[in-house]
């Protein structure tokens, strides 16, 4: 049975109090395959009194119960992992290797790099004659987005209840089947009622009262800057606490030393990462001017060989972007690329060849980009890569950190020392040097407008904890 039309709220399936409706659709058909009830305050106020309510006694529980729960979440998620990538596919247009690989991948990762954390985590430290103590926030508002549903959801539900917090989330409409089936798993490894919540709904109508209800202590919102600041500003007024991970415009410096080759080829997958549906992916590359036309046809040479198609077939490389809204904001900001004067290496406007339904953006690459053009300012949330020329090193650092965005960046170099140079120099939450495997116990957030607080590992257990100083404590 789905759940789409139901809550979760108080330890049991609930029914919205006045419904809306919201047909999901599968963007690889455009056809709609699942209706989904939309809540509104009413249902928020039902799901934090639930929330408050459950605060007491799971804050008081101990580092072993909340490692023994996350261990039974983790085998629960495992045996079912094959239908969160199924769920990711449909939703949202994961192409089903990528699904499984990628996005259904990420919810063990960070459970093992949590578990592993809160075992060994110290939540109280003596300072002289002071005992500090580290407490949970209380209730939490967990905010997530369309592209990374199952990532998104853990590393805030994860680190929630580690922390001792009881919470409410609302996940995307356009992606809320991932987010369900995980209310699922939670149901099923006996969350105590009331410390786990779900409402279904948009943001005018739950996202908003999540973000200004007075009983809830913190809210930890993924998604637009725009959207961010709605949220902070509704937040304002109750002075909770606000972690945000909002948008980016990644710079990837290839530095003068690299394989070039092999560089552009990894970064134009990089860029190409969940369709190029991804906050932290390096969309801008900064080649030696020297360099550029070399860059530009191994890119167009990469770019041209990813295949685009049916999300269900193992081979397909792209799957769609998530909606009609999105594609037709990518196809727009493709279109300012042309009309500002950056060089069309290969795809363009329109559907890729062959595919006559679905929101497909062709694989596109522009080079001769300036730093003052849209496309390398914007971000555009597309399989859309921006090569830009620099002159020196000093340049390139200006050019990468000469935006309003600091969630990531990307150093190439086949001088690790020089690459790490560079990479000190760059004002963003989060550097990667040569390519390297994911660490999923680094902090992960940004500098300027890409937010604020950190996620993954420790620094994410950190967020969802209050700071007490026991004054006069005495010695240990």
């Amino acid at each position: 049975m789905s759940h789409a039309p139901q809550f979760y709220i108080d330890g049991r399936w609930a029914e919205p109090a006045s419904p809306r409706w919201f047909d999901i659709v599968d963007p690889s058909t455009e056809v709609p395959f699942e209706r989904l009830a939309l809540g509104n305050a009413q249902d928020v106020d039902r799901a934090v009194a639930a929330a408050r309510r459950a605060f007491p006694a799971w804050s008081a529980t101990s580092v072993a119960e909340r490692v023994a729960l996350l261990r039974r979440v983790l085998g629960i998620y495992e045996r079912r992992y094959d239908e969160f990538a199924e769920a990711m596919r449909r939703e949202m247009g994961a192409p089903i290797t990528f699904a499984r690989n990628g996005q259904a991948a990420r919810g063990p990762a960070h459970l093992n790099a949590l578990i592993d954390v809160l075992e060994r985590f110290a939540f109280e430290e003596q300072r002289g004659s002071t005992r500090v103590v580290l407490e949970a926030i209380g209730v939490c508002g967990l905010i997530t987005p369309w592209n990374w549903p199952v990532n998104q959801i853990v590393v805030k539900i994860a680190p929630a209840l580690a922390a001792g917090c009881t919470m409410v989330l609302k996940p995307s409409e356009y992606s809320p089947l991932s987010a369900l089936l995980f209310a699922e798993v939670l149901d099923e490894a006996q969350v105590p009622a009331g410390v786990f919540n779900l409402v279904n709904g948009d943001g005018p109508g739950v996202g908003e009262a999540i973000a200004s209800h007075p009983d809830i202590d913190m809210v930890s919102f993924t998604g637009s800057t725009r959207a961010g600041v709605l949220v902070a500003q509704a937040a304002a007024p109750s002075v909770k606490r606000v972690a945000q991970e909002l948008g980016g415009k990644s710079a990837n410096i290839l530095l003068d030393d690299v394989d070039l080759d092999e560089a552009v080829k990894r970064g134009v997958a990089a860029c190409f990462t969940n369709s190029g549906q991804s906050c932290s992916i390096p969309t801008r590359m900064l080649v030696p001017r020297h360099l550029m036309n070399d860059a530009a046809q191994i890119a167009k040479r990469v770019a041209e060989a990813y295949r685009v198609g049916p999300t269900d077939e193992p081979s397909t490389q792209l799957g769609p972007l998530v909606n009609r809204n999105q594609f037709e904001r990518v196809q727009a900001l493709i279109q300012k690329g042309i009309d500002e004067g950056a060089r069309l290496v290969t795809g363009g406007t329109g559907l890729p060849a062959g595919i006559e339904k679905g929101y497909y953006a062709k694989p596109t690459i522009f080079a001769d980009v300036t730093p003052d053009m849209t496309i390398a300012r914007e971000e555009i949330f597309g399989p859309v890569l921006s090569m830009i020329a620099y002159d020196s090193e000093e340049e390139a650092i200006a050019i990468a950190n000469g935006t309003d965005y600091g969630l990531a960046a990307y150093v190439q170099s086949g001088d690790i020392a020089r690459a790490r140079k560079v990479g000190r120099a760059l004002r963003a939450g989060g550097v990667h040097l040569n390519y390297p495997p994911t660490d999923f116990n680094a902090p992960f957030g940004g500098y300027k407008r890409s937010g604020n607080g950190r996620e993954w590992g420790e620094a994410g257990l950190r967020e969802y904890l209050e700071t007490k100083a026991l004054v006069g404590y005495g010695a240990d």
